[in-house]
């Protein structure tokens, strides 16, 4: 059988697939049209931009010592991984961000960059925080609070589509479980 004739079997459950998608988007989008939820959602997207984790990676060392060095420069080489990982999954399916797509949904601030899918925010702070709660389990109810936050700010803002939030976790949780397999750290600080 061709495979031209299989595409439009699947072709219903696609289109309802991206219909869910969005009007789960949509829902997640106007439950930050008040400031006082879409304010600090602003923030935490802000700081998941980077600062958050990269003030983590210098602070490592610094209460760690050699530990925390290694664990640093594990994290920051796995998150070179995800951002290339990232950076080609956007390219190669440019999927439009749902502000984009949709008039009903409203960005609530910039973009980083043009596509959506995956959220990169999502992909690093999830491989981050599998990384880290591994060697810091003490850090476990602060990163994972933080990285949810991070993943649902991204659908608040009307930045991301469920999917790219879900597809975010879940290759950043695998590219972080395959950094563990390549070196996995021993670190025993208890707190």
């Amino acid at each position: 059988m061709n495979s031209k004739h299989k595409l439009p079997i699947l072709s219903p459950w696609v289109a309802r697939f991206e219909h869910l998608d969005l009007q789960l988007g949509r829902w997640f989008n106007l439950c930050g049209v008040r400031p006082l939820i879409c304010r600090p959602f602003q923030l935490v997207s802000r700081l998941g931009d980077g600062l958050f984790w990269y003030a983590l990676l210098i602070l490592l060392p610094l209460t760690l010592g050699w530990a925390g060095l290694l664990l640093s420069l594990q994290a920051a080489l796995t998150g070179l991984i995800c951002t290339w990982l990232y950076l080609f999954l956007k390219r190669s399916t440019s999927r439009l961000r749902p502000c984009d797509a949709s008039t009903s949904i409203e960005a609530r601030m910039p973009a980083l960059d043009k596509y959506s899918f995956p959220s990169g925010h999502t992909l690093h702070a999830v491989a981050f925080t599998t990384l880290l709660v591994i060697a810091l389990p003490q850090s476990a109810w602060l990163l994972g609070c933080f990285t949810g936050l991070v993943a649902l700010s991204r659908l608040v803002l009307g930045l991301h589509y469920p999917s790219d939030v879900l597809a975010g976790a879940l290759l950043g949780w695998l590219v972080a479980r395959l950094s563990l397999a390549l070196y996995s750290p021993q670190l025993l600080i208890l707190g």
